[in-house]
């Protein structure tokens, strides 16, 4: 898969196509939004029976992502867990996890009471003048929570956003949804810059999307006469 280098406020960035962040300067591997525990906390709740694989498949993902990159380093800017029951549940597979990495968890809003886990737990980190939290504020920041996706060619594509003052990351889970770029907030966050759309490569193009040119009404298709 190939990865795309980028700068934002003077530092320099590797979006991987799999979502997640390397920061090379400070061998650090960052993820959003991993959601583990979806299956289960759904089932708990009386919502729809969702196959439990999620949590194994996106923790495999993290572990082949952790290897790649050879970072030393791992940071999860919240949701980590799909709430705080889920968090207590995945003990020995965050252990293997914290085995491999110094592991920071910045609590989101589902996992806002994260507790007795292996690694770091904060509200937000300060690195190197950027703030490292699970909702974008003042910035400049690194953020996720808005699962941010773009449509391009009549796909939608899970994305990082690059603005001025925000870099918001997709979501790294595999059972997640996501906010179309420039609905709802993202459109404020981010009104104009670049995205990063994951997949089989990482592909950068601008924000906002350049116009799809019309063709001239004389060379359009039409009904022979």
């Amino acid at each position: 898969m190939s990865a795309l280098a980028f700068s934002f406020h003077g530092q320099e960035f590797v979006a991987r196509p799999s979502g997640a962040l390397f920061w090379p300067a400070q061998g650090a591997l960052i993820v959003a939004d991993l959601h583990l525990g979806k299956s289960e906390r759904m089932a708990r709740r009386g919502g729809a029976l969702l196959p439990p694989f999620e949590t194994a498949a996106t923790l495999a993902r993290l572990e082949d992502e952790l290897a790649a990159s050879g970072a030393a380093r791992l940071i999860a800017l919240g949701d980590s867990f799909d709430d705080d029951l889920a968090a207590e549940a995945q003990g020995t597979a965050i252990t293997g996890l914290c085995a491999r990495a110094d592991v920071t968890w910045i609590c989101g809003n589902h996992d806002p009471r994260l507790s007795g886990l292996p690694g770091r737990q904060c509200a937000e980190l300060q690195i190197a003048g950027l703030a490292l939290r699970h909702i974008a504020g003042q910035g400049p920041d690194i953020s996720g929570h808005y699962h941010p996706k773009l449509r391009l060619a009549g796909a939608r594509h899970p994305a990082f956003l690059i603005g001025a003052a925000h870099l918001i990351l997709p979501a790294f889970g595999e059972y997640t949804g996501g906010l179309d770029w420039p609905d709802g907030p993202l459109q404020a966050l981010v009104p104009e810059g670049r995205a990063i759309l994951t997949g089989a490569r990482a592909l950068m193009v601008p924000l906002p999307l350049p116009a799809r040119r019309s063709r001239p009404r004389h060379l359009r298709a039409g009904p022979m006469r």
